[in-house]
């Protein structure tokens, strides 16, 4: 199989890095028993950046190595050490490169030495928990995940950017024609399809210097894939001017100068896009005494359809020099009707926020689906093995809104609620109401809100329940004493007889002391009949 030395057209699959992920450290430090925090983030994925080489003249490299992935950020570490940013991967390719999606849709047309795009975002890196830290979450036991790069398929379509283009039969002689006229050396041989690749030679004339593309040769059919096709035909989409070469010394019956130029007229409407182009005729094979003879003839038809044809031949060098600069007029009228780009300067803005919703909220067959650029990305940064990580993002949710839009669109409590695209959705159960805030409190990486079956989970709720309907004069302390049924039977007893021998009345503000100190005391059954009886002895 032979392999491909010009390729103008590749499927690239480019994958930018993965930021590196926070970290969850505490300081620790002999005589600093509270060192807090020190967590570092994790470094930023690196890029896939095209670049436009001047040396690079093909996608043969694209060709043979189709799959291109930056390097992955560096995790984070104690100390406040953050992760090591990820290199970007920069793509050499060709002036005139165009950049599509996987759709069709065009992203970027690569034109002038140096001009780049980022075609795929790096990941950024996840919040240690040094960062997560605030006034009411002093020390988180969690951190983020580093969020994943852009992963996507691109098609590389290569546009020779010259200023002429030779289309005509094959071999009519426009290898040799470029050859002639500048430095190129193109393969020349007397069999049909020689060129097999566009060929650029540069050309000089006067003060004005051009570039002239020699593109495969066309037959007739060629709409219908009959020889090449019209794949070649797209470097000349940017050409000023197109040249017909035609041959005066062909031997195949049926052909004709006017004839040959008709085909190619007709071949290149049906590829479409270039009924503009100022044309220019060229008899090419004039060294022939057939060759002369044929273009003499053909010369007053050419000029009744308001064309000049230039009688030369490659060989001999004849009429190149004519030919050269009735190029140059062209591209210079045509580079004069151009308007002057100024050089601009460079302000780089934000970009405006968003005025529509943050997120969208629909019904689907598998429940509630909620989308966003802001929930979909704390998802993909949440660690779901930390207990207090997944409450961080249900209080972030919360704040956003989501559970009040939900609520309001009737989900109710086990409804399946899925959160980002159908392929890579994080699937949850709804659990309305519930508390919300970094002052609710638990051992580092754990949220007592999802630990149902903790008894202190639960005493706390139910503290929480009869704090609402406490007396005026009880703190939460004495409420819970209550809650534990502290104060009951005997113990509420002597609670009762020490507040009437201090004269209280049982909503007296020092009730509440006195009902603390009793349970502090935590009298007996057993001690209690023994003081009860002293005192009867001491009245007798």
């Amino acid at each position: 199989m032979a392999v491909p030395t010009f390729v103008d057209q590749v499927v690239l699959h480019v994958t930018a890095g993965r930021g590196g992920n926070g970290v969850a450290s505490v300081h620790r430090e002999k005589f600093k028993p509270l060192g807090g925090p020190d967590g570092g983030n994790g470094g930023p994925g690196g890029s896939v950046i095209l670049r436009v080489d001047p040396d690079v003249t093909t996608l043969i490299d694209y060709h043979h190595n189709a799959h291109r992935r930056a390097e992955h950020g560096g995790h984070g570490a104690g100390g406040n050490r953050n992760g090591a940013h990820g290199s970007d991967l920069v793509l050499p390719v060709p002036d005139g490169t165009v950049v599509s999606d996987a759709q069709g849709t065009v992203l970027a047309d690569l034109v002038g030495p140096g001009t780049e795009m980022v075609i795929a975002e790096g990941g950024r890196g996840g919040l240690g928990n040094a960062a997560l830290a605030s006034s009411k979450r002093k020390a988180p036991g969690f951190a983020l995940l580093g969020e994943p790069g852009d992963d996507l398929e691109i098609t590389l379509e290569l546009k020779v950017v010259a200023d002429i283009g030779l289309v005509g039969f094959p071999s009519a002689g426009k290898s040799s024609l470029i050859a002639a006229l500048s430095r190129a050396r193109p393969k020349i041989a007397d069999y049909p399809f020689t060129t097999l690749v566009p060929n650029l030679g540069v050309v000089t004339a006067g003060e004005t210097t051009f570039t002239v593309a020699d593109v495969p040769g066309l037959i007739e059919g060629a709409s219908e894939g009959r020889g090449l096709g019209h794949d070649f035909l797209r470097h000349v989409e940017r050409c000023a001017a197109l040249v017909h070469v035609i041959d005066t010394a062909t031997m195949e019956p049926g052909r004709d100068p006017l004839s040959d130029l008709d085909v190619i007229e007709g071949e290149l409407s049906r590829y479409g896009g270039l009924e503009d182009r100022p044309r220019l005729v060229v008899l090419n094979k004039v060294d022939v005494p057939d060759g002369r003879d044929l273009s003499d003839i053909v010369l007053p038809d050419f000029e009744e359809r308001g064309l000049t044809p230039i009688p030369v031949s490659a060989a001999s060098h004849e009429g190149l020099r004519e030919l050269s600069f009735a190029m140059a007029e062209i591209v210079a009228a045509s580079r004069a009707a151009k308007p002057v780009v100024e050089a601009s300067r460079i302000v780089i803005r934000p970009q405006a926020a968003g005025t529509g919703p943050e997120f969208t909220v629909k019904q689907t067959g598998e429940g509630w689906r909620v989308r966003g650029e802001k929930p979909e990305r704390w998802v993909r940064q949440t660690d779901f093995s930390n207990d207090e990580a997944v409450g961080f993002l249900a209080d972030r949710l919360n704040r956003l809104g989501v559970e009040e839009k939900l609520l309001g669109l009737g989900a109710e409590e086990g409804d399946t609620v899925l959160i980002g695209d159908v392929e890579n959705a994080v699937v949850f159960d709804f659990r309305p109401m519930m508390d919300a805030g970094a002052e609710l409190l638990s051992r580092r990486g754990e949220d007592q809100r999802f630990e149902e079956s903790r008894p202190a989970a639960q005493r706390r709720r139910a503290i929480d329940e009869a704090y609402a309907s406490r007396a005026e004069h009880e703190s939460r302390a004495d409420v819970a004493r209550r809650a534990d049924g502290r104060l009951t039977g005997e113990s509420r007893e002597h609670y009762e007889r020490r507040i009437e021998d201090f004269g209280w009345d049982e909503n007296d503000p020092g009730a509440g002391t006195a009902a603390a100190d009793v349970a502090d005391e935590s009298p007996t059954a057993v001690e209690r009949p023994e003081v009860v009886e002293a005192g009867e002895d001491d009245e007798a």
